[in-house]
């Protein structure tokens, strides 16, 4: 790999008071000063000396994002090569032990979770496992609310490792998914390359995932998981949601699991959704990995 990468050296694990990591947590991070801090502290929050390995790799960031993880304690990997794909690839190349964590910077996850999810990892057969999504509605606009309910509620059947901001590879698992290449969607190719019986959901496990706060956001979002979708096909890897159809939609109304306006809404922007999506394909060219703002707290906040 020709990145140029500077990486903190890592502790090493026979240092009195240390343990062996029971697991490897990798953290692809863009410019997100804004919830490292607080992410890396609700994740090492109760735990043992090494009992994790985390590293932290700063991606083409402009901030101080790599300042805060350090002084989190934790491992960091600077490049100025910006890519969700090279980020992860980077980290994990550091990594030593399985099973490996990957977890998004503005995604929070609970030491208690990680225990869940490594012991999940361990059952006979089971090679890859992610948590259950607690959604954080705090700051959503109403609409936007509404279209978070709608679409959740309709890829909640096909929902494993994508989606989550958590995903989690035994060795054995770790060889379908590695070598990443440069995917839009890293979750849904690993999603891709198991089969149901041998990816879980641990429903001891739960990851904090803030969604798109305003309408504008959460087009941004589908517009990109649209694309990566279709990346995914041509790659031979099916997309992690299925196809979504108008029948579900129906089906949810008549079941009142969602209200006549809800799904109106969420039609609106569907058809919003696929119109830019159809723009950004017919212009070509990459989808730059970043940060999603709207999504965001502010330092201290």
């Amino acid at each position: 790999m020709n990145d140029a990468a500077d990486e903190d050296v890592p502790p090493e694990s026979g240092r009195p008071g240390r343990r062996q990591p029971i697991a490897c947590v990798v953290v692809p991070a863009h410019n997100e000063e804004a919830v490292i801090a607080s992410g890396l502290r609700r994740l090492l929050a109760g735990t043992a000396p090494g009992e994790f390995d985390v590293v932290v790799v700063a991606n083409a960031c402009a901030d101080r994002t790599a300042e805060a993880a350090r002084q989190a304690g934790v491992r960091v990997v600077e490049t100025p090569v910006p890519g969700k794909a090279n980020a992860l690839r980077l980290g994990d190349g550091t990594c030593r032990t399985f099973p490996r964590v990957y977890l998004d910077a503005d995604v929070e996850l609970s030491a208690d979770s990680v225990r869940a999810l490594v012991a999940a990892a361990d059952r006979p057969g089971v090679l890859a496992c992610a948590p259950v999504p607690v959604w954080d509605l705090d700051g959503v606009g109403w609409v936007a609310r509404r279209l978070h309910k709608v679409h959740d509620q309709l890829i909640a059947p096909f929902r494993a490792l994508a989606g989550v901001g958590v995903y989690v590879l035994t060795e054995q698992g770790h060889a379908r998914v590695f070598p990443l290449p440069d995917v839009i969607s890293d979750d849904g190719w690993a999603h891709g390359g198991f089969a149901p019986h041998e990816r879980v959901v641990v429903t001891e496990a739960q990851s904090l995932v803030r969604p798109a706060r305003t309408v504008s956001a959460h087009l941004s979002r589908r517009v990109r998981v649209r694309l990566g979708n279709r990346q995914l096909a041509e790659l031979g890897r099916s997309a992690a949601e299925g196809r979504l159809r108008l029948s579900s939609l129906g089906s949810l109304v008549v079941r009142r699991k969602v209200s006549p306006l809800d799904a109106g809404c969420y039609l609106t922007v569907l058809l919003m959704d696929r119109t830019l999506t159809r723009v950004r394909a017919s212009r070509g060219g990459p989808v730059a990995w970043g940060g999603d703002t709207g999504s965001r707290s502010q330092p201290g906040g």
